[in-house]
């Protein structure tokens, strides 16, 4: 029944280059990871559980969700809930772009909320989604999106150098850097002990507490950015997966819908397939 419900439409605007996402009648348990990009989202409807940073949040419809780089997160349905669910995720490159054309500075944003309840910015979200849906004028399109960032920077950011931010060790950090440019090999925590003075269980739990994920999912979410970036090329998805360093099309595939919410194939049509007509926006909780 769940399965029928269920709706998961992603569009990239090559205009403005973000992604438009709406999940609708989802019941899946998204597990811990962190994008390399920043998401603006919002609960349209349902309840969910999110857990980010260490810390626990119940959300409701009309809910603002903001997730900066690297903020690892994981969420629940609340009672079998089902969820609908659109954001915008924005790549750091975009952000910084739109940030010094609304600033006249730059610098990189921090979002210093995760979570706003009951936030009237989701109606902004829902503008720029429709807009980019809908197809409309580039002016139309970019309109939507500044006034967007403009809200969130004024209200819910600051600058990157500016937030309290607490960031890896060195040794760590080596570790991330090594598994970033050696994810397609056969990695083995042997490997990740002989850069560090760590054991075994203590490097285990140093990189889980300093970093929000283990090193082995660690791993896999920089194989599974690159595998996107290899979908978006128009690499076959079989290919992709051995090329990101999955062990097979089978593994890539559940792990990859488990993670985004789509199947490689799915994500790759949203580069070369025509949007999906408009959903109309539902009233928005605080109107």
């Amino acid at each position: 029944m769940h399965a029928e419900q269920e709706q998961r439409h992603v569009y990239y605007d090559h205009d403005l280059g973000i992604e438009a996402y709406n999940l609708s009648g989802i019941v899946q348990k998204f597990p811990n990871h962190f994008h390399d990009y920043y998401v603006i989202g919002f609960v349209e409807g349902g309840k969910r559980h999110l857990w980010c940073k260490g810390m626990e949040y119940d959300l409701n419809a009309g809910d603002l969700i903001l997730f900066n780089p690297r903020d690892n997160h994981f969420c629940a349905p609340i009672n079998g809930e089902i969820l609908d669910y659109r954001a915008v995720n924005i790549n750091m490159d975009v952000m910084q772009r739109a940030v010094k054309e609304i600033t006249g500075k730059e610098f990189i944003p921090h979002f210093t909320k995760n979570v706003v309840y009951q936030s009237d910015i989701t109606q902004s979200i829902g503008d720029l989604y429709d807009a980019i849906l809908a197809h409309e004028p580039k002016l139309k399109k970019e309109e939507a999106f500044f006034f967007l960032l403009q809200q969130i920077l004024q209200e819910h950011a600051a600058p990157f150098d500016e937030a309290d931010i607490s960031e890896p060790n060195q040794q760590i950090k080596t570790l991330c850097s090594y598994m970033e440019e050696h994810f397609s090999e056969n990695i083995t925590l042997d490997d990740l002990l002989s850069m560090t003075s760590f054991g075994k269980s203590y490097l285990l739990r140093s990189f889980t507490k300093q970093v929000g994920v283990s090193p082995y999912r660690y791993l896999q979410t920089v194989r599974l950015k690159k595998a996107k970036e290899f979908l978006e090329q128009g690499v076959a998805p079989i290919d992709a997966a051995d090329m990101a360093g999955f062990a097979d099309q089978s593994h890539f595939t559940n792990f990859f819908k488990e993670f985004i919410g789509l199947t490689p194939k799915q994500y790759q049509k949203i580069f070369t397939d025509k949007p999906l007509p408009v959903t109309p926006a539902k009233e928005w909780p605080n109107e």
